[in-house]
């Protein structure tokens, strides 16, 4: 364990480094161009955890277009990569202002998905001060012709997780698959060759890289629990259990990520799925209160419905959608509309009632020429139910 004069220096060091990447964004570019994605995943896993099959999926459900930004792609200097190859980690000057600068190109506005950043303490302290320079810059050009370019900005730390036996397994099943599929490209001619990572070839270099991310990594993420949206996903099992887990863990939070003011200002209207609570016993109750206090208009509903709309209904029982137009002007009453919805769903029909109204001309005055019409009313009533299933083939 770090003793804290170790964290203080780290913390220094991160203070040194982001001001001066910070700094000549700012003498570089202006202020006013620092525009930042308003949304941010920082995602990040043990080796072999499934960070490059998992990030599509996470752009997919968060509708982000641009192309996942994979710190270790950028960095390709032979220095790098041989850092990379022996299981070390890239120093955080050079990471932090490559991949800033990456962030601010335009393609990232709406949002971005950060893959395997950050690694160390001195990046994590850096995240930390990113997000406080974005609220100040937020806060600076409030109320200027630049406000619409600085929001509330958003970090999601998504973290996957696998254990240490699972990661060398994975890791070395990467290596001989990537060798695999090269042998195939070069004896056909057809495909790429996948760049294969030398700690994907020997266990023991595949378990330094898992200790390296255990060990700095992993550590130094889980301080930012206590400032960030904090995504810990268990990433052992099927793709498809773990796409089950990203989802739940991801899923919209109106209170967490709109700003406090907008956030007050919708939370009046219920939540969607908070509208099924309860209804089949409301249903009950308002048709026990239409039998008790408006039977005859009650009475009248049903007979319309049984010989009116269930013979187009019937004549429709394969497709299971039928669309019943009528000008009955019993269902001018807003309360017959209600009955007739009602109804319906008792019966395990879904309505839903469309009122369209068409100006209808009866009349012309002779002497004035003037057109008399009237309002004439269309119920459109759409009723869904579970179609005939009809056997193929």
């Amino acid at each position: 364990m770090k003793n804290s004069n170790v964290d203080d220096l780290e913390v220094k060091d991160a203070l040194i480094i982001f001001n001066t990447v910070w700094n000549s964004l700012v003498e570089e570019l202006g202020e006013e161009n620092l525009r930042f994605p308003k949304e941010i995943f920082w995602l990040n896993g043990a080796p072999g955890a499934g960070k490059g099959t998992n990030t599509n999926f996470i752009m997919r459900y968060r509708n982000l277009t641009a192309p996942p930004i994979v710190v270790s792609s950028l960095l390709n200097t032979p220095e790098s990569e041989r850092k990379k190859d022996s299981g070390m980690l890239v120093g955080d000057r050079e990471v932090i202002e490559i991949m800033l600068r990456k962030l601010l190109e335009p393609v990232y506005k709406t949002g971005a998905v950060v893959d395997g950043f950050p690694r160390t303490k001195v990046q994590v302290e850096c995240v930390k001060m990113l997000y406080e320079k974005l609220i100040a810059l937020k806060n600076q050009f409030q109320n200027t012709k630049f406000q619409t370019f600085f929001k509330r900005p958003h970090f999601h730390i998504v973290v996957l997780f696998i254990d240490e036996n699972e990661s060398v397994k994975r890791q070395i099943s990467r290596g001989e698959k990537a060798i695999l599929h090269n042998d195939e490209v070069k004896a056909s001619g057809v495909g790429e060759i996948i760049h294969v990572r030398a700690t994907d070839l020997d266990p023991k270099s595949a378990l330094n890289r898992y200790k390296t991310f255990k060990e700095k990594t992993y550590d130094a993420l889980k301080e930012l629990r206590e400032t960030f949206f904090y995504h810990f996903i268990n990433a052992q099992g099927t793709i498809e259990e773990v796409r089950k887990r990203i989802d739940s863990e991801l899923r919209y939070q109106g209170s967490l990520e709109l700003d406090e003011a907008t956030y007050d200002a919708i939370s009046c209207l219920p939540i969607a799925s908070t509208l099924s609570n309860h209804a089949r016993q409301d249903l009950v109750d308002r048709l026990e209160n239409y039998q008790t206090y408006h039977k005859e208009l009650f009475t009248a509903i049903i007979s319309l419905i049984s010989d009116y709309f269930m013979p187009i209904i019937k004549r429709h029982a394969i497709s299971g959608t039928a669309v019943v137009n009528t000008e009955d002007p019993l269902l001018d009453d807003p309360l017959a509309l209600s009955i007739l919805i009602d109804v319906f769903s008792e019966r395990g029909f879904h309505a839903v009632v469309d009122v369209n109204k068409e100006e209808i001309p009866y009349s012309v005055d002779k002497e004035t020429f003037e057109i008399q019409t009237r309002i004439k009313k269309i119920f459109s009533i759409h009723v869904n139910f579970k179609a005939s299933e009809i056997r193929r083939g």
